[in-house]
C-alpha cells in the first residue's frame, strides 16, 4: 500500500484528488489497481490515465486486502472528530506500519528477529 485518504465521500472529486496526491508523492506507475468503483474511472479518464487502470476480480483482490489494516484501524479510531485529524495519524502510522510489518508468518525467528533489529536501528538512525 503506497497511500491511503480518508474522505467522507467517494465521488469522482475524491478519487480525483486521492489520485493526483498519489501520482505528485509516488509518480507515473505503469498500472493502477483499483475497485471497480465508477468514480476512479472518471478520475482516471480526466487524467488522461484510463488505459493503465486495472480492475478484475482478482486484481481488485490484492486492493481490497491491502485495505484491511487500514480497515481495522479506522474501526478503532471511531474516537476522532474530525476527518483531518484521523487522516495526519494514519499517514503517519502507515509509514511506521510498513516499515515494522515483516510478515512474522512467512519468516523463521531468527530472520525476523534480525530484520526487527535491522528496522529498528534504521527508525532510531531516522530520528536522531
Amino acid at each position: 500500500m503506497l497511500e491511503s485518504f480518508v474522505t467522507k465521500e467517494r465521488d469522482k472529486a475524491a478519487a480525483l484528488k486521492f489520485i493526483k496526491k498519489a501520482l505528485k508523492r509516488h509518480g507515473s506507475p505503469e498500472a493502477i489497481t483499483t475497485d471497480g468503483l465508477r468514480s476512479y474511472k472518471a478520475a482516471m479518464k480526466e487524467i488522461g490515465n484510463a488505459e493503465k487502470q486495472e480492475i478484475g476480480r482478482w486484481a481488485n483482490n490484492r486492493v481490497e486486502n491491502s485495505h484491511l489494516p487500514f480497515r481495522r484501524r479506522e474501526r478503532a479510531m471511531l474516537r476522532f472528530r474530525r476527518m483531518k485529524s484521523l487522516q495526519k495519524f494514519s499517514a503517519v502510522h502507515d509509514a511506521f506500519h510498513n516499515h515494522f510489518n515483516k510478515d512474522r508468518h512467512l519468516t523463521g525467528r531468527d530472520s525476523f528477529k534480525d530484520q526487527r533489529s535491522a528496522a529498528l536501528a534504521e527508525w532510531k538512525s531516522l530520528m536522531a
